[in-house]
């Protein structure tokens, strides 16, 4: 069991969009908060990234940055935010001094999970040899596809922003301490995969620590100072994090989800529901699955170039 694939296939939604294109040196361009993931990469030229009441970060040609949760933030020419204009009004200028490389990607806000919330609202990955070689790949690749106009390139490029995902979650837990550490201390990481493998089995402390080699106390201790909570409590919200994409992507009844996700009694699959997100399961499906009919909110890959 991948445990971070298995993360982003319950959290991802929608497809993942990209464009990449020249603006003139002087540009400010606003990006909203957003409901989900986004980066930033400058191909070519200088800039800032500015969020309210964070430092300016400088750019240089090469730069990336990574936003995890769709903070809302300024692309400038300079450390200053006045008079940006959102970037869907950008007049792409295939003379322009400057080009970015910017793609998205639509997560379900209402559940969340550990790996994505102890990394910080902006990852800035310099340009430089440190840079993991596999990302530089994934980016190169990636800009090469969205200047050309090939067959099948709309598949393409969502699979090598798929691809871009895992590596900027990658870069962002090499500087994060909890997740990164639970997965790569084994017993823990142990027991992360059995709640992962099967998350329906009535799984008791007792049972988890066995597993690990560990003893309960100390099962408990080094599962809550890597993950963040204690084993029977991530295992309660991850069941309720795939209760939800079950409700949210199909039309399982509710007495199906309740068992796929350990429970016999869909009332009580349904009380431990309400009271982790907030709404009763009905309500959730409802109001979280995407409509049909809706306009697709990922938009057609762009280029200026």
């Amino acid at each position: 069991m991948d445990l971070v694939s298995d993360v982003i296939a319950v959290l991802r939604t929608g497809r993942p969009s990209a464009s990449r294109v020249r603006v003139s040196a002087a540009h400010r361009y606003r990006f909203d908060d957003y409901r989900g993931a986004g980066f930033h990469m400058l191909l070519r030229g200088g800039g800032w990234l500015l969020r309210d009441g964070a430092e300016p970060v400088a750019l240089g040609p090469g730069d990336l940055v990574f936003l995890p949760h769709g903070t809302a933030h300024v692309l400038s020419d300079a450390p200053s935010a006045a008079g940006a204009v959102p970037f869907d009004q950008a007049r792409p200028d295939s003379g322009g001094g400057v080009e970015f490389l910017c793609g998205k990607y639509r997560l379900d806000r209402a559940i969340t999970h550990p790996l994505l919330a102890e990394l910080p609202d902006v990852v800035h990955l310099p340009a430089g040899p440190g840079r993991s070689a596999d990302l530089r790949a994934a980016v190169e690749l990636l800009g090469a596809e969205l200047h050309a106009d090939r067959p099948g390139r709309q598949a393409v490029v969502t699979g090598l922003l798929d691809l871009l995902l895992v590596y900027l979650l990658r870069a962002g837990l090499d500087g994060a301490g909890g997740w990164r550490r639970a997965l790569w201390d084994a017993p823990v990481a142990a027991v992360l995969e059995a709640m992962h493998t099967d998350p329906a089995r009535p799984w008791r402390i007792e049972q988890l620590a066995a597993l690990a080699g560990l003893s309960r106390a100390t099962l408990v201790r080094r599962f809550a100072r890597s993950v963040g909570q204690p084993p029977m409590s991530y295992l309660t919200r991850w069941r309720m994090t795939l209760a939800a994409r079950l409700l949210r992507d199909t039309e399982l009844p509710l007495s199906v989800v309740a068992a796929r996700v350990g429970y016999a009694s869909p009332f009580a699959f349904s009380h431990v529901f309400k009271r982790r997100l907030g709404l009763a399961p009905g309500q959730y499906r409802s109001r979280q699955r995407p409509d049909p009919g809706a306009a697709d909110p990922t938009p057609p890959v762009r280029s200026s170039g």
